[in-house]
């Protein structure tokens, strides 16, 4: 299976969930940022057809932490997804202070706490789900109960 490359002229895509009003929060901010410099390239993971093997990975997996990849195709992950496309958009000074030793490790700290817990802060907990693409760290997808 070949996984499709990032496309040319961007040097990092990143993965987002667009039915997350948080995330959509910061993916807006970010296609605002990117308007002129076009570095970027953005990738529903909620949208209709999206298949997560394609990448060779599974969908609980890009909904379990925000991933990305470099202009080479690497696969880059939570935090450091952020950094890589703050740098893209010219921010590179904010992207130092987060390598900060303290800093990196408080900011991968609270952004693990918020991935692990996102749908649940966001309204869509385990009740609410009625799709496969909730069924993080399960086998089964979450059905709605009556």
């Amino acid at each position: 299976m070949t996984v499709p490359a990032v496309p040319q002229g961007k040097s990092v895509e990143v993965f987002f969930d667009a039915e997350c009003p948080l995330c959509m929060r910061e993916i807006r901010l970010l296609q605002r940022l990117d308007q002129r410099r076009g570095r970027i390239a953005f990738t529903d993971i909620a949208r209709p057809g999206f298949d997560a093997t394609v990448y060779g990975k599974s969908q609980a997996e890009f909904m379990g932490s925000i991933q990305g990849r470099d202009a080479q195709g690497g696969w880059i992950e939570g935090v450091e997804v952020f950094r890589q496309l703050y740098g893209a958009v010219g921010l590179g000074w904010l992207v130092g202070v987060t390598r900060v030793w303290g800093i990196r490790h408080c900011l991968d700290a609270m952004y693990g706490v918020f991935a692990r817990n996102r749908l649940q802060l966001t309204g869509r907990s385990d009740a609410r789900c009625t799709t496969d693409r909730c069924s993080i760290g399960s086998a089964e997808p979450l059905r709605e109960t009556p």
